[in-house]
């Protein structure tokens, strides 16, 4: 992170702590004093469970304090306490692993953070009439608001303060918070009741807190645990292709880049977003079985070698369809759901949105047959075929979302400094791939082929009958 950037993040976390330290002042100013043996409880055991809190592949946490903070809301509510629940949120944030490493940064941020989040909950929960009370569904109802303040907060100024730290969409993080708050928020309701129980029978039921903990954690952490495998799973798959050919490698990340551009303009859910981006890197699987030498030719290539890499196709689906999370997204590798006057509206967009992303970088890349074309070129062919072999809403999202990121690939815009044995020609066999087959082995390959050509996914497309029409990046 640069030095820029690391101020940025620091005096966001003051500002925050600022804010955190402003608000409890103000209430304690105003007379809040609420039962300090009870905040204590509660607090001792948001310590308690950040000990217990699962540590995701990232190195961020998950952890159950925010159901603390929520049953001390409900067992605080008949004295109306803000300061209270507030205190106790600041607990959940007294994660030992930032202490072990001198963190200080992350403490400040993290204690006020969460401290402002059980602030705003409270407030939405003692916003609520007083005689909710003495109905458990109630309560439940509006520890329910309560809960979605406290993540909302809590949401906008993590995802605030990771996007300062790395550049990324604030948009696109709290997209990603929805499934680990999916996953928490029956665990807050579940606080509410705690609350309910305590005002109801008392400090005994806190022995009863340490069950639901610890099966909060393991709940989280098999969750993690199933991500985790998923993505090892795909890296090595990737690993694999990048020990083969570098360049199909680097290849389909930037295709899941371009591929996550059009799923979150189109508006596509979490999981949905997360099998794209499983589809778009996983397409190109298949090409482990095709020599190197067939995918890096500098010319043209025959019928025979044509169909060796055409197998490439039924390969990736089959090894796709026979990983149980991969499954779903096998049709992405086959150009019978890609191309789009191969199919109807019935067809998931998925695929089509795989095929526009594959093409566009096979485009912009540069090939042992063909330099990148420039983006203005890739523009271009993705246009001319958009009803015929590209879905046409795909081809505007990805070049309206290309456009508004004000991002530039291909011809004078490369990043990939792999050095070819052989020099590319500056123009190839077709516009991105394939190209066109040799009608015999005397067709002179020395013949250079136009700037772009009719195939925008591989070396172009054949000049044979449609249906071996395929292609290659």
């Amino acid at each position: 992170m640069s030095a820029q950037y690391s101020r940025r993040v620091t005096a966001f976390c003051l500002a925050v702590a600022a804010g955190a330290l402003i608000c409890a002042t103000g209430l304690v100013w105003d007379g809040d004093s609420p039962a300090w043996t009870v905040v204590a409880l509660f607090a001792v055991l948001a310590g308690f469970s950040e000990t217990c809190a699962v540590e995701l592949p990232s190195t961020d946490t998950i952890s159950t304090g925010y159901m603390l903070a929520i049953a001390s809301i409900v067992a605080l509510s008949p004295e109306h306490s803000l300061l209270g629940p507030m205190i106790v949120g600041m607990a959940c944030g007294l994660y030992p692993r930032d202490a072990r490493a001198r963190e200080w940064r992350k403490a400040v941020f993290n204690m006020a953070n969460l401290g402002l989040s059980a602030l705003a909950a409270a407030a939405v929960f003692n916003a609520f009439p007083g005689w909710w009370l003495d109905s458990t569904s109630l309560i439940l109802v509006a520890a329910s608001f309560a809960t979605l303040a406290f993540f909302l907060v809590n949401d906008v100024l993590v995802a605030t303060v990771i996007s300062l730290e790395t550049g990324r969409s604030v948009h696109r993080l709290l997209r990603e918070f929805r499934a680990s708050e999916l996953q928490a928020f029956p665990f807050a309701i579940f606080g509410a009741f705690v609350g309910k129980l305590y005002l109801d029978v008392g400090p005994i039921i806190v022995p009863l807190l340490v069950v639901p903990i610890l099966i909060a954690r393991q709940t989280f952490a098999s969750f993690v645990q199933v991500k985790a495998a998923h993505e090892a799973t795909v890296e090595t798959l990737i690993s694999a292709l990048e020990a083969k050919d570098h360049y199909t490698a680097g290849h389909v990340e930037r295709v899941a880049v371009y591929a996550e551009y059009m799923g979150e303009d189109m508006g596509l859910s979490l999981p949905r977003l997360q099998r794209l981006r499983f589809a778009a890197l996983m397409h190109d699987v298949g090409k482990l079985v095709v020599p190197n030498q067939l995918l890096n030719k500098p010319g043209k290539v025959t019928d025979a070698e044509f169909r060796r890499i055409k197998e490439h196709e039924s390969v990736s689906v089959a090894i796709l369809s026979r990983i149980d999370f991969l499954a779903p997204v096998a049709t992405s590798a086959s150009s019978r759901f890609t191309d789009y006057d191969k199919g109807d509206d019935k067809h998931p967009i998925e695929p089509y949105i795989v095929h526009v992303a594959d093409a566009y970088d096979a485009m912009t890349s540069t090939r042992a047959y063909r330099k990148a074309l420039t983006q203005e070129i890739a523009f271009a062919e993705l246009r001319d075929k958009a009803g015929s072999q590209f879905h046409p809403e795909c081809v505007e999202t990805l070049i309206a979302a290309i456009e508004r990121r004000d991002e530039h690939h291909g011809r004078g815009y490369e990043t990939d400094e792999e050095q070819w044995a052989v020099p590319p020609p500056e123009s190839g066999t077709g516009s991105a791939g394939l190209g066109d087959l040799e009608q015999s082995d005397e067709v002179e390959r020395a013949v250079p082929p136009p700037e772009s050509g009719t195939g925008s996914a591989g070396r172009g497309n054949l000049e044979q009958p449609d249906e071996k029409k395929s292609s290659r990046s």
